[in-house]
């Protein structure tokens, strides 16, 4: 999917457009995605200018909403399928997304990018072949590409997942990675048995909450992993603190256990497992 790429609002853009326009300003300063660049756009009073074309002012925006030009009119980036998926501004600039009003990436402390790049820098993944086994908005990858890594395989299931991400000027664009970036639809459990044995370097493993894909987190799944991944071979595996205050219940140690199984050695690392191939 070819990434979007038209101006994005969220309601602090919008208010600030209309307060520059009742100010009698000429022009605003800010940017039109989600923060990525400053620009100065002309304002007159009926509409404000951006790249060669004249776009309304919008009434009130709803918050931790972002919002698209569909051609006619400023729309939300969500879609309503299987669940609620929608795009959500952060105060970093990079944004989050949710399903169902459960937030996929954190963005409390740290902005979701820089998240990223922490675990990401875990693998060591200059030069090397990545596996990113749930691509979601793309975070993984952006920050491999930016760290030297070779090649990025990256799968992502969901059509409406990959929807956002080519609406998010954040998200890498498989178009210009120079080749680098190889992003596909499709459930990592049906690409890995075709994937080559030791054809990795690295995998980045950052699957849904465990209530939500408990099939990414089991025995068979990181017996896969382990076959694609070459010896000595690092794994990061995000699995956040899932159970632990409703049922005392530890997922990572679990995680931790069964990759040992699979024939990693694995040791807790920020919120996730850091796992060596044997």
């Amino acid at each position: 999917m070819a990434h979007a790429n038209g101006p994005l609002l969220t309601a602090a853009e919008a208010d600030a457009l209309r307060a520059a326009r009742d100010a009698g300003a000429g022009t605003w300063d800010g940017s039109l995605d989600l923060g990525r660049h400053r620009e100065r756009i002309r304002l007159d009073a009926q509409a404000w200018h951006w790249r060669g074309q004249a776009y309304p002012y919008p009434g009130p925006l709803r918050p931790r909403t972002v919002y698209a030009w569909d051609g006619a009119e400023f729309v939300p980036l969500a879609r309503y399928g299987r669940a609620l998926i929608k795009l959500v501004p952060t105060a970093w600039g990079v944004p989050t997304f949710e399903i169902d009003g459960i937030k996929m990436l954190p963005s409390a402390r740290v902005s979701p990018l820089e998240d990223a790049r922490r675990k990401v820098a875990l693998v060591q993944p200059a030069g090397a072949r990545v596996l990113d086994t749930c691509g979601g908005l793309g975070y993984f990858a952006a920050c491999a590409l930016a760290a030297g890594a070779a090649r990025i395989d990256s799968c992502e299931k969901d059509a409406d997942v990959l929807w956002l991400r080519a609406h998010n000027p954040w998200s890498p664009d498989p178009q210009a990675s120079g080749g680098r970036l190889h992003l596909q639809q499709a459930d990592v459990r049906d690409v890995l048995p075709r994937l080559p044995e030791a054809g990795y370097d690295a995998v980045l493993h950052d699957p849904p909450r465990f209530g939500i894909a408990g099939e990414l987190y089991a025995l068979e799944f990181y017996r896969g992993l382990a076959r694609v991944l070459r010896r000595g071979g690092r794994l990061f595996h995000y699995v956040g603190s899932p159970n632990r205050l409703t049922s005392g219940r530890d997922v990572p140690g679990e995680v931790l256990r069964r990759l040992e199984r699979a024939g990693f050695r694995a040791e807790r690392a920020l919120d996730g497992v850091l796992a060596v191939r044997r």
